[in-house]
C-alpha cells in the first residue's frame, strides 16, 4: 500500500501540550497565535442540497463535545498561565462545511459502508488566525465527518472559554490504510447494546472505521437469525441475553452513522459447538469430554450455507466472516459419523472442508458479500478460496508474509502485538499458576510499533488493508470494557490512519489527552500513567 505524505511540523510532533490530535494528520501547519471559539460558535453548511440527516446529527455532536469536552490543557497549571493570551484572542464565529465534489451528496451511513477501498475519508481543515470562519472541505460526507473528528480535538477549556494557542492551523488529510478495525467477542460473555453503543462513539472519535463483531462462538449463541431463532432460543446464555433483528438493525445503523462498518462473523466449522443444542444433528463431538481435547466442533454444509445466507442479511457490510480457525482434527478422526460420512462420500477431511467452504462461500457470494476468513484457511488447509477472500492473520505477525505470498488481501489482527485480553493471568480453573496462552500484556507501546509490511515486497505490500486490536472475553464484561480497551486501541487506530514508524515518546502526551478526553465523554478509558506524568510530557520516559 502506498502511503501518503507524512508531515507534523515542529513542536507539533508529540510534545505540544496544547495540541494533541489523534490520530496525528498526514499534512498539518500551525501557528503560536491564541484564538477562542466565541459563544454562539456555529457549524454551517454550505452548498450541500439535501444534507443527510447523519450529517445534520454529526455536527450536533461536535457543537456538543466543543461546549461539553471542559478538558483543561494537560500542563501542571491546566492553562492557567494562558489565561491573558486567550482573554486578548480574537474569536471564530463559525466552521463551514462544503463538497468539493460534483456527485449526488450520500449520507455518512452509506459512504460507510461502502467497497472497502472505495470510501473516500480524506479532508482539508483551516482555521485562520484572524478570526474569519473556518473551512472544512472534503469529497464526501464521510470525509466531512472525519474532519469534524479532527476539529473538536483542537480545542481546550479555560474557565468556561473553549480555546487553542495554535492558530493558524491547516489540515490535509487522508488514511493510509482503508481497514482500521476493532474486534470485539459477545459470545464468551454477553455486552448489551448500550455498551456497544459507547465502544463504538469512542471508535468513532480516533477514525476507526470497522467493528469486527465475534457475535456467536461455541460457548452462546445470542444472535437472533431469521429462520434459525432456535439458536438464540436454546444457545443464548438467557434470554435476554441476546440480539434480535431490530438490536442488529440498531446497532448496524448506529455505526455506519459514525463512519463505522460492521463485520459480523459466524466462526465455522471450528467454533460452533453451541449449535448442538439446538440441531445436535449437524455437530460432531459437541461438549465432548475431556473437553479441553474437544473444544471445537462441524456443522453440515447445507445447513451452515443456509445459515450464514440468512445471519447476512442482518447486516449491511459487503463483508462476512466464516471464521475457518482452529478446527480440532481430533474431533472429526474419532467422531463416527463424521467418519461414516466421509467413508460414503470417497472423501478425506481436507475434502469435505473444501467442499463445505465452497458452498459455504458461495452462499455469501450470492448474498452480495465477500467473505473473511482466519489465516489457518491459507496456511494451514488445502481449500479454494476466492481470489477476492480477505484473510485475517492472528497466530503471528510472521504469517503475515505468507498469507500476502500467496496472493490474498490481508488484515492484521496478529496476537503477539494485538491481543487485548493478554496477560490477564490463566482464566481455566483448578489451574493455579496459569497464565494466558499469549503473555505478556500487550502495551499500546508494542502495538503502536507495528510494521504492516515486515517481510513483504512491494507488491505484497499494496495486499495489506489494514488492521486491528482484538477483545476475546473470557475475562472482559460490560464492567471491565472501557479500561481493557481504551485507550489502548487507539495505537492502531493512529498506526493505520497515519502510517507506521511513529515515536511512542512523541505520542505518548497525544494518547494521554485522548485517555482524558474519552472520560470526559463518559468512556472509562484507563490511566497510562500517574497524572504528574501526564501533566508533564517526557518527565517519567525510561530516559528522561
Amino acid at each position: 500500500m502506498k502511503l501518503s505524505t507524512f508531515v507534523v511540523l515542529s513542536v507539533l510532533a508529540g510534545a505540544s501540550p496544547t495540541f494533541a490530535l489523534w490520530p496525528i494528520p498526514q499534512q498539518i501547519t500551525t501557528g503560536t497565535t491564541p484564538l477562542r471559539l466565541s459563544s454562539g460558535f456555529s457549524i454551517k453548511l454550505s452548498g450541500i442540497k439535501n444534507a443527510p440527516t447523519d450529517l445534520n446529527d454529526a455536527v450536533s455532536r461536535t457543537k456538543g463535545f466543543l461546549q461539553n469536552d471542559k478538558l483543561q490543557a494537560l500542563v501542571p497549571d491546566r492553562g492557567a498561565s494562558s489565561a491573558g493570551a486567550v482573554k486578548g484572542a480574537k474569536t471564530i464565529k463559525s466552521l463551514t462545511l462544503s463538497l468539493t465534489s460534483g456527485e449526488a451528496t450520500k449520507s455518512i451511513a452509506e459512504e460507510a459502508v461502502a467497497e472497502i477501498g472505495t470510501r473516500s475519508e480524506g479532508y482539508t481543515l483551516t482555521i485562520p488566525a484572524d478570526g474569519s470562519d473556518a473551512t472544512l472541505q472534503a469529497n464526501s460526507t464521510l470525509g466531512l465527518f472525519r474532519g469534524l473528528t479532527t476539529f473538536s480535538q483542537l480545542w481546550y477549556d479555560l474557565s468556561g472559554t473553549t480555546y487553542t494557542l495554535e492558530a493558524p492551523i491547516h489540515v490535509v488529510d487522508a488514511p493510509a490504510y482503508p481497514y482500521r478495525g476493532f474486534m470485539l467477542d459477545t459470545a464468551r460473555n454477553f455486552f448489551p447494546v448500550e455498551d456497544i453503543k459507547r465502544t463504538l462513539d469512542a471508535m468513532s472519535w480516533v477514525k476507526i472505521n470497522t467493528l469486527h463483531w465475534h457475535v456467536v462462538d461455541s460457548q452462546s449463541f445470542p444472535l437472533v437469525v431469521p429462520g434459525f431463532t432456535e439458536l438464540s432460543a436454546k444457545g443464548a446464555y438467557s434470554p435476554s441475553s441476546i440480539y434480535s433483528p431490530s438490536d442488529v438493525k440498531d446497532i448496524v445503523q448506529y455505526a455506519a452513522q459514525r463512519g463505522i462498518d460492521v463485520l459480523a462473523e459466524i466462526d465455522t466449522p471450528g467454533h460452533t459447538s453451541v449449535i448442538s443444542k439446538a440441531f445436535p444433528e449437524h455437530i460432531a463431538c459437541p461438549e465432548a469430554s475431556p473437553w479441553a481435547q474437544f473444544a471445537n466442533g462441524n456443522a453440515t454444509t447445507n445447513f451452515t450455507a443456509s445459515l450464514l445466507s440468512s445471519a447476512s442479511t442482518l447486516f449491511s457490510s459487503k463483508l462476512f466472516s466464516t471464521g475457518g480457525d482452529e478446527i480440532n482434527a481430533n474431533c472429526y478422526t474419532q467422531d463416527g459419523p463424521t467418519q461414516d460420512d466421509l467413508t460414503k462420500q470417497g472423501k478425506t477431511f481436507e475434502q469435505a472442508l473444501d467442499t463445505f467452504t465452497q458452498v459455504t462461500h458461495a452462499a455469501l457470494k450470492k448474498a452480495g458479500k465477500t467473505a473473511v476468513v482466519w489465516e489457518e484457511m491459507v496456511l494451514d488447509h488445502t481449500v479454494t478460496l476466492a481470489n477476492d477472500t480477505i484473510v485475517m492473520v492472528w497466530i503471528s505477525s510472521t504469517d503475515a508474509a505468507s498469507v500476502a505470498a500467496k496472493g490474498f488481501r490481508l488484515v492484521h489482527a496478529p496476537s503477539d502485538y494485538f491481543y487485548l485480553d493478554c496477560g490477564g493471568g490463566g482464566w481455566v480453573g483448578n489451574n493455579i499458576n496459569g497464565n494466558s496462552w499469549c503473555d505478556p500484556f500487550k502495551t499500546w507501546q508494542k502495538a503502536y510499533s507495528f510494521n504492516p509490511t515486515a517481510n513483504m515486497t512491494d507488491e505484497q505490500s499494496k495486499l495489506v488493508l489494514g488492521g486491528q486490536q482484538l477483545l476475546w472475553t473470557e475475562q472482559s464484561g460490560p464492567s471491565n470494557l472501557d479500561p481493557i480497551v481504551w485507550p489502548r486501541a487507539a495505537a492502531s487506530a493512529e498506526l493505520f490512519w497515519s502510517g507506521p514508524g511513529g515515536d511512542v515518546a512523541k505520542a505518548l502526551p497525544r494518547l494521554h489527552d485522548v485517555a482524558y478526553r474519552f472520560v470526559q465523554r463518559g468512556v472509562r478509558a484507563i490511566s497510562l500513567q500517574p497524572e504528574w506524568c501526564a501533566l508533564r510530557a517526557g518527565a517519567c520516559d525510561l530516559d528522561a
